[in-house]
């Protein structure tokens, strides 16, 4: 299945494929950017850490191999010479796969474990001979614990090593799990039902060896009821709620003319989406219109085949599950309360509850939590802005909650209480744009709507940590190259260099590595390119961490490709020595960093004998 957010990435990418068509050369800054983001991307990915068992040597080898790309884009950064559009089609495919990586690490990385072995079993068919001895058990594991044939259970030795290799053998374990299937059938929704039917049994069979209840808790993950008909019984396609896949007691036309269950249609409009979940065109209206045709026959199917349509369950107020969505009903009710208070406290235990989990923010967002939020950003109460800003930086953690809050004009606001906002509510409002800024358009949004200047402010008079979540967002920022010129005229590079003078030893590599953005930009260069920069860069190369080291070599590198008076300078202040350490003993980049100068001085015959 392609999600969403994947079909959004594929989207953004044919744009770009376009885009290049259309132009017969590429700047070196068109090429930059581009290369940055592959960059990025690779950092991202190293920043992971641990893997889940089964997929660990794998998910290694990928971000190794990924890794192993960085010298590649780092010379196509620093390389002054036009690239063919060929060589450009291929940066924006590798950009097309390494997002598909992303995506799939994150997965290993973080999400659900019965996911991955779903896909492992799709991959055991595929293989011919597995030579690996623990693939062959863990296969063989799998197949028996999935077995259904003749009503038998799974042997249940079967079942327990594949928990202990799965490592969900404790209840934390599977709770855990629980939370990460439902992000699956969400994700999902009622594609590749008979895949996601096996994950979901799997779970329940892990559930009762660790002693839990298989079925009936608030905890159980969502699936589409199975249809009732017999074996002898085919229930026609059109007659199937394309979102549950079961058969329709309510069928309603929405503006693209697809028919839904109006149940399930009806929630996903309250979900505040505004596509076709079917066709993903955008809907002109969101009225539904009842299908009384295709209504009447399918009553005259269910008579002429006796089949009983089923009835409705309305959950129960005993139900944990409908007293908790309830409360949180309540709550996102009371944010628009006529009483202060009432808000204060609502938005307070809101901001708490996106903090804990990422079911908590899916039902928050579900249940239409985003549009009040966004309102309460602009209301007069410096307590109730800031508990209202972090919960949307709460929310924006998961990817498909960005272009919620972004279409609910989320962002303007956001900037007014960075710019006018409570200390806390200005940080958290900082790191809130940086989260929003991981999708393109809002990078531009952002640009666009001023949302610069509060950044580079706060990185003047902020907080340490105000001032690392103003970096934070000014680097992901300037990835766009308007941005980088916004951000050079609004005075970035001041608060920059002051940060090293300060010698904010947590902050250099992040300082340094945004001043090599900028510095890839003329206006950057001019106002970077100064004496007292060079001699700290110096200094960094002769005192500071491998990191520092490597981080100074490269901005003083693109430096020096536009500018040999900054390299003379460099000589004066004594970097020559520095260079020739860190090009034996520094860090594998570093190392070829202080190499490309050394030859660059050669070339210019600036090297002291």
């Amino acid at each position: 299945m392609v999600s969403a957010g994947e079909k959004d990435i594929e989207q953004g990418f044919k744009m770009e494929e376009d885009q290049n068509d259309q132009s017969n050369q590429t700047s070196p800054i068109d090429k930059r950017d581009l290369v940055y983001e592959l960059m990025g991307i690779i950092q991202t990915i190293s920043s992971y850490g641990e893997y889940r068992r089964t997929q660990r040597k794998e998910s290694r080898n990928l971000v190794r191999r990924m890794k192993l790309l960085l010298p590649l884009l780092e010379e196509i950064r620093d390389f002054e010479g036009q690239i063919p559009e060929s060589g450009i089609e291929c940066l924006v495919k590798m950009k097309k796969a390494f997002h598909c990586a992303k995506k799939l690490l994150k997965t290993c990385h973080c999400g659900s474990k019965l996911y991955l072995v779903d896909l492992m079993i799709v991959q055991f068919k595929r293989s011919k001979k597995r030579i690996d001895t623990q693939d062959m058990e863990l296969a063989m594991d799998l197949m028996v614990s999935l077995s259904t044939e003749n009503d038998r259970n799974a042997d249940s030795a079967s079942i327990e090593r594949l928990a202990k290799k799965l490592e969900l053998h404790t209840v934390e374990d599977l709770k855990a799990e629980m939370v990460a299937v439902r992000e699956v059938i969400k994700e999902r929704r009622a594609h590749n039902a008979e895949s996601t039917q096996r994950i979901v049994d799997l779970l329940n069979k892990l559930k009762k060896l660790a002693g839990m209840e298989e079925t009936g808790t608030s905890d159980e993950p969502v699936m589409p009821k199975p249809l009732e008909k017999s074996t002898s019984i085919a229930i026609p396609n059109e007659f199937l709620c394309p979102i549950t896949l079961q058969i329709m007691t309510d069928p309603v036309i929405i503006s693209t003319g697809q028919t839904y269950e109006r149940e399930s249609i009806q929630q996903w409009l309250d979900s505040n989406h505004h596509t076709c979940p079917k066709t993903g065109e955008p809907l002109t209206h969101s009225s539904l219109a009842p299908n009384f045709a295709l209504k009447n026959l399918i009553g005259e199917w269910c008579l002429k085949n006796n089949f009983q349509l089923p009835k409705k369950e309305a959950p129960t107020p005993e139900s944990p599950s409908a007293g908790s969505d309830e409360k949180l009903l309540s709550l996102i009710k009371d944010l628009s309360s006529s009483h202060l208070e009432v808000q204060r406290k609502a938005v307070t235990k809101i901001r708490m509850l996106s903090k804990e989990n990422p079911e908590k923010r899916t039902l928050i967002a579900n249940y239409g939590g985003i549009p009040p939020l966004v309102q309460l950003l602009s209301y007069p109460d410096s307590k109730i802005q800031e508990h209202a800003v972090t919960a949307l930086l709460n929310l924006s953690i998961d990817e498909s909650y960005k272009k919620l809050i972004s279409r609910e004009q989320a962002i303007p606001e956001i900037i007014e209480i960075l710019q006018n906002g409570s200390i806390g509510a200005k940080e958290n409002s900082a790191a809130a744009l940086f989260s929003l800024s991981m999708l393109d358009e809002n990078k531009v949004a952002i640009g666009s709507l001023n949302g610069i200047p509060p950044l580079i402010d706060l990185l003047k008079n902020g907080t340490i940590r105000g001032r690392k979540d103003a970096i934070t967002a000014l680097f992901n920022l300037c990835f766009n190259h308007t941005n980088k010129s916004i951000a050079i005229q609004a005075g970035i590079v001041a608060p920059l260099l002051q940060l090293l003078s300060e010698k904010q030893l947590d902050m250099v590599d992040e300082t340094l590595s945004i001043l090599l953005i900028l510095a890839t930009h003329p206006e950057g260069r001019q106002e970077i390119g100064k004496l007292s920069f060079i001699e700290i860069l110096v200094n960094l190369m002769k005192d500071g961490t491998p990191k520092n080291k490597e981080c100074s070599v490269a901005v003083l590198l693109e430096l020096s490709t536009y500018n040999s008076n900054l390299m003379l300078a460099a000589l004066q202040y004594g970097v020559y020595e520095h260079l020739v350490e860190i090009s034996k003993e520094g860090t594998d980049r570093g190392q070829r960093k202080a190499k490309s100068i050394l030859q660059l001085m050669s070339k210019t015959e600036q090297i002291p004998y």
